[in-house]
């Protein structure tokens, strides 16, 4: 399994270490023609208007969508939950929109109020360690979707259908499991 890391901003070298750790080969991607060969892709974590602008520079958020949207797995964690979900709170528009999640960002407040804390996650782990960052937070899941994690009552893990979504940092701890069942996801779609 292929699976590539956006590298535009973020923790990308620490989301390819994962990737590695779990079992798949994983790359960077900066350009359009590094997606064809892809089976999954990860949107890490950043600043999400900074990623956009980027994205749209580089042509590739037409790309990503249509990866998407042929069934190709995408897992956004903070700034790229943002970037996936079809509705942000307090925006009129939505960057790729592919996930059906409402997501409000910086919703557990700023840099200084980071914190880390260990969560249940349904069918990761009971105890996973997350890591939050100015994150976001996932106010409303569609239909289809899973809600997989809370935090104070808050979404802060999804799954809508190929799209997974978290709100903290995983590539920022030692635990691989979120990582590993992404790699299920993408080992699943490319079997369908």
């Amino acid at each position: 399994m292929k699976i590539g890391v956006l590298a535009l901003q973020g923790a990308v070298i620490e989301h390819l270490r994962m990737l590695e750790e779990v079992g798949a080969t994983a790359v960077s991607v900066k350009r359009v023609e590094e997606l064809h060969d892809l089976d999954g892709l990860v949107i890490p974590g950043g600043e999400s208007t900074t990623i956009s602008k980027l994205m749209h520079k580089y042509g590739l958020m037409d790309a990503v969508r249509k990866f998407g949207e042929a069934g190709k797995p995408i897992f956004g964690t903070c700034a790229g939950a943002i970037l996936l979900a079809k509705e942000i709170e307090g925006q009129s528009d939505a960057h790729l929109g592919l996930m059906d999640i409402k997501v409000a960002r910086n919703a557990f407040g700023r840099q200084k109020d980071s914190f880390e804390v260990n969560l249940p996650v349904v069918g990761v782990a009971a105890d996973y360690p997350a890591v939050f960052i100015r994150a976001p937070y996932l106010k409303h899941v569609g239909e289809a979707g899973q809600v997989l994690a809370k935090h104070e009552d808050k979404i802060v893990v999804a799954r809508d259908r190929h799209y997974l979504a978290a709100a903290f940092h995983p590539e920022l701890t030692e635990d691989t499991r979120l990582h590993k069942y992404f790699f299920d996801m993408v080992k699943e779609a490319k079997k369908a």
